[in-house]
């Protein structure tokens, strides 16, 4: 009974610091270091993409770089602080991969704003190196083919989730079974359900796209 308790209470002790780490809103509060509001420029996203548009390109560089860091934080440090908090070990994917998905529903959901969050791709980037760094190299590069061809960013971010959900399933199924495709299939398929709002402007034509040319 002992262990039972031990190994719900690593669990819960690991979700929710995966959460709090996920809900940082660094887009959020990086804008507001510029006296700006993030929510009420461009898309009104929080995340990289908008902050890298609206207020600077360095500083949506840095969003990305930490919002990505969120992800392979949830992956690799917070399981270790939730062992050493409950003075409980762990073995195998399942609690890091647990508290990775713990750190996307913090950034896509954050209860610092009201739970209304990014879209996730960057944490989700960042869990995958931690996780599957083969996975996330075969969907960053069907990204970059997608924006280079399109530059769009929101339907390279989705050609990257359908990706995704579709090579986990050959690099890890033989080893893992089905659960871990099968979650990170899931997550991808939230991620694309946050673009909807995207795929709307996409159908009637206003969707914006990249300029690589420096704003005058």
């Amino acid at each position: 009974m002992v262990n039972f308790m031990n190994e719900v209470f690593i669990w819960i002790t690991g979700g929710v610091l995966a959460y709090l780490v996920g809900s940082i809103p660094f887009g959020f509060l990086i804008a507001k270091s510029q006296g700006r509001d993030i929510r009420t420029l461009g898309s009104g996203n929080i995340g990289a993409t908008n902050v890298f548009r609206s207020i600077s390109k360095k500083l949506g560089i840095i969003t990305f770089a930490l919002d990505v860091g969120k992800g392979l934080s949830g992956v690799l440090l917070v399981p270790l602080l939730a062992a050493k908090i409950t003075s409980t070990g762990f073995e195998g994917m399942a609690l890091p991969l647990f508290c990775g998905a713990m750190t996307i529903a913090g950034h896509n959901w954050t209860c610092f704003l009201g739970f209304k969050g990014g879209k996730g791709i960057a944490t989700s980037a960042g869990m995958l190196i931690g996780l599957s760094p083969v996975c996330v190299g075969i969907a960053f590069l069907g990204w970059l083919i997608i924006f280079l061809t399109t530059r769009y960013v929101s339907v390279a971010s989705i050609a990257a989730c359908l990706v995704l959900a579709v090579v986990v399933w050959p690099v890890h199924m033989s080893d893992n079974g089905i659960w871990l495709p099968a979650v990170l299939s899931f997550l991808a398929a939230v991620g694309i359900w946050k673009h909807r709002g995207n795929i709307v402007r996409l159908r009637a034509g206003m969707e914006s796209r990249f300029d690589f040319k420096r704003k005058s």
